[in-house]
C-alpha cells in the first residue's frame, strides 16, 4: 500500500512561523529565483563584508536568520526548542569555512566537542557533524588518497588529524551523540573514508554512532557501500551513513575533463535519482547492521523511504532510520514527516554572521541552480499566504 501524500499541508510545514516571518521567507526564494540578482547580490555582499560595510544588521535580519540558528550555541537554543516542540530535532552545524592552518584545525575540533557537551543532556540536538577538511589541510587528504609518500613532518600532521577525528568520535560515543562526518570532493575522499570507517570499527561496536556520507551522484557508491557492508559483518561493528545526492557536481566534471579521466558523476539526473533510490532499498533491506541518515529534499525519495519502511514494517520512529533537510528549506517534508511520527532533523547552520557568509552564499547559488526547487518553495509559501488569509 502505497504512503498518503502528505507534503501539501502547509499549515503542518509552516505552523512556527509568524506571518511576518511568512512574507521574509516568500521574498527571499522570490530573489533566489533570479539568478542575475543573486550574482549581483553575491558580489555586494562579499565587497561590502571586504570593505567592513556596517551590512550585519541587515544580513543577520533577513538572510541569515532565515538559514541559520544563530550565532552561537546559546543563541540557537530557543529556535531549537520550538522546532522540538513540533518533533523536528536539530544538527548544530559550525558553518565557519576555508579556515587552512593547526590552530584552526584544533579550535574546530574544540568547537565539535563543544557542541556534543551542549548537546549531551538535550533531546532535541541527538546528532553533531563535521567536515573532514575541517580538521586538516585538503591538500594533504588528496596525497594519501593517491597513495603518495608522506614526509615525516605531513606523517606527524596525519597523526594529528587521526587524532582530532578520535577525540570527537569517542566523546560522541561517551556522551551518546550521533557524529555525521561530511563527504567531499572525490579526489580526497578515499584518505577520509578509510579514516572514517576505522572509527566506526572502533566506536560502533555496540551501535552506530559514527556515520559516513554517501554521495550518490557518484556512480561508485553503491558498490562502496555493499563492501562496507561485508567488511562490518566479518569485523562485527555497525555502520551509519548520511545518504545524500552531492554537493561538488560542477567542480567533479571540470576536472575530469581538465584531467582526462571519467568523472565520478553519473551522466544524468535521472541516475543520480536511481542511485540514491538504490542506496536507500539496500540500507533498508540491511537495518541489522546499517543505520540511515537520508539527507534529502525530494519528495519522491521521501515517499519511497516511508514505503520501503511501511514494507518492512519498520516503526517510523525506528532509531535506526532518520530523514534530514536543511534549516531554512522544505518545511513541508520536514514538519510533515514529523507530524507523522518520523525520525526528522534539520541541518542548522551557525556561527558570526561574516563567517558564516560564503555558506549563505553557497545556499543561494545552490538554490538558483536546482530546477523546481525555488520554484516549489514559493507555491507552497504562496499557499500558506492564502489559507491564512481567508481564516
Amino acid at each position: 500500500m502505497k504512503t498518503a501524500l502528505i507534503f501539501d499541508n502547509t499549515e503542518i510545514a509552516f505552523a512556527l512561523k509568524s506571518d511576518s516571518e511568512l512574507e521574509r521567507a516568500y521574498f527571499l526564494f522570490k530573489m533566489i529565483s533570479i539568478e542575475p540578482l543573486v550574482r549581483i547580490g553575491t558580489a555586494a555582499t562579499n565587497f561590502a563584508i571586504k570593505a567592513n560595510l556596517p551590512i550585519e544588521g541587515l544580513i543577520r535580519s533577513t538572510v541569515f536568520d532565515h538559514f541559520c540558528g544563530g550565532v552561537n550555541e546559546t543563541d540557537c537554543l530557543p529556535v531549537i526548542e520550538r522546532m522540538y516542540a513540533k518533533g523536528v530535532s536539530a544538527v548544530l552545524d559550525y558553518s565557519v569555512e576555508g579556515k587552512n592552518d593547526e590552530k584552526e584545525f584544533d579550535a574546530a575540533k574544540d568547537k565539535i566537542l563543544n557542541i556534543i557537551e551542549f548537546a549531551k543532556d538535550l533531546d532535541a540536538i541527538p546528532i553533531a557533524v563535521f567536515k573532514p577538511t575541517g580538521f586538516g589541510r585538503f591538500e594533504l587528504y588528496e596525497k594519501v588518497s593517491r597513495g603518495d609518500k608522506l614526509s615525516n613532518l605531513e606523517d606527524r600532521e596525519w597523526e594529528r588529524i587521526a587524532d582530532r577525528f578520535e577525540q570527537v568520535c569517542s566523546k560522541a560515543r561517551d556522551y551518546n551523540v550521533s557524529v555525521l562526518i561530511d563527504a567531499e570532493e572525490s579526489w580526497m575522499q578515499e584518505a577520509a573514508d578509510n579514516l572514517v570507517t576505522a572509527m566506526m570499527r572502533k566506536y560502533n561496536t555496540e551501535k552506530p554512532v559514527v556515520f559516513n556520507t554517501l554521495q550518490m551522484y557518484r556512480h561508485d557508491r553503491l558498490a562502496f557501500l555493499e563492501k562496507e557492508y561485508e567488511n562490518a559483518l566479518k569485523g562485527n561493528y555497525f555502520l551509519g551513513f548520511k545518504v545524500v545526492r552531492g554537493a561538488y557536481m560542477e567542480k567533479e566534471n571540470e576536472r575530469a575533463a581538465t584531467f582526462g579521466y571519467e568523472s565520478p558523476i553519473c551522466r544524468t539526473k535521472a541516475l543520480t535519482d536511481e542511485n540514491f533510490d538504490e542506496g536507500l532499498k539496500y540500507i533498508i533491506n540491511h537495518l541489522n547492521k546499517i543505520a540511515l541518515f537520508a539527507g534529502t529534499h525530494n519528495e519522491d525519495s521521501s515517499y519511497l523511504l516511508m514505503d520501503l519502511m511501511k514494507e518492512k514494517k519498520i516503526l517510523n520512529n525506528d532509531p535506526r532510520v532518520w530523514f534530514g533537510q536543511l534549516y531554512g528549506m522544505s518545511d513541508h517534508i520536514s514538519y510533515n514527516l514529523a507530524n507523522q511520527g518520523y525520525n526528522v532533523a534539520k541541518y542548522m547552520p551557525f556561527g558570526p554572521v561574516k563567517d558564516v557568509m560564503p555558506y549563505l552564499i553557497r545556499r543561494a547559488e545552490e538554490n538558483t541552480s536546482v530546477a523546481g526547487q525555488t520554484g516549489r518553495e514559493l507555491a507552497l509559501l504562496s499557499k500558506e499566504k492564502k489559507r491564512r488569509k481567508h481564516l
